[in-house]
């Protein structure tokens, strides 16, 4: 069995953890400390709110200045490192798993995203009666290069049309979701960019919130169109065999 030193986070005031805002890191070593400046200024105000950054094996001095920020402009952050690189939605499941939140948020580490969107859809997603729901934050304007936002368009329509989810922008960065129903659906690499399909078959509603969509503050993505096109149809086909095996009843008796 592996070890693990990872340790839970407790709040001062006593309070439950209300959501835990998780962001997965590679290489973005140039970018934490304006991002997590921004996430400081966003949830200074609530307590309730924990922010957990795990390094996906970077090669940089990410870590560095993830310990950097902590100490000087977010102490609330948990840091967790992966000893190589494992992939996105490893990174995320390890946040999500050590996570004390009720719900989960999800965002990038280069700064494209604004985390002040992640209140807008907690709110959201706490008004929702009876059901708890997927939020995710549609990119109406992509700020990315022509090539990039044609082959998004294309995965995107493909998604949707094969797994009928409903989303606009299943790839998109900002989510936010029940931590438990994260944790019942199989793990895979790429299977943050199907949530809409797989929590929806596991009866959680869609909710779309339109967000802003910047550049990043420096770097490139660290994947391209045609390696992002090749696994995506492979794990697309993986999705659907999983959607048509998957049974679960509509509701249950207890006798």
């Amino acid at each position: 069995m592996p070890t693990s030193t990872v340790q839970g986070s407790f709040h001062d005031d006593g309070q439950p953890t209300r959501l835990s805002v998780v962001m997965a890191v590679l290489n973005e070593a140039d970018n934490i400390l304006p991002v997590c400046q921004e996430l400081a200024e966003t949830f200074a105000a609530d307590s309730s709110i924990e922010i957990l950054a795990i390094d996906d094996g970077s090669t940089d001095a990410t870590v560095r200045k993830l310990l950097e920020a902590r100490q000087t402009i977010l102490p609330r952050l948990r840091i967790i490192s992966h000893p190589k690189r494992l992939g996105k939605s490893a990174a995320l499941r390890t946040g999500i798993t050590a996570a004390n939140g009720q719900w989960i948020a999800t965002i990038d580490g280069d700064g494209q995203d604004d985390p002040s969107a992640i209140l807008k859809m907690l709110e959201r997603a706490t008004s929702t009666p009876r059901v708890q729901p997927l939020v995710v934050g549609v990119r109406r304007k992509r700020n990315d290069r022509l090539s990039r936002r044609l082959a998004t368009r294309f995965a995107n329509g493909l998604r949707r049309r094969l797994l009928n989810d409903g989303c606009p922008d299943t790839g998109a960065p900002l989510k936010l979701f029940p931590r438990d129903l994260f944790l019942k659906i199989p793990q895979f690499e790429g299977v943050h960019r199907f949530l809409p399909a797989l929590l929806g078959h596991y009866g959680a509603p869609l909710i779309c919130i339109e967000v802003q969509h910047r550049a990043r503050l420096h770097g490139n993505s660290k994947y391209t169109n045609f390696n992002r096109a090749l696994v995506g149809i492979r794990d697309l086909l993986g999705v659907m065999w999983l959607q048509n095996r998957t049974h679960l009843p509509n509701h249950l008796t207890e006798h």
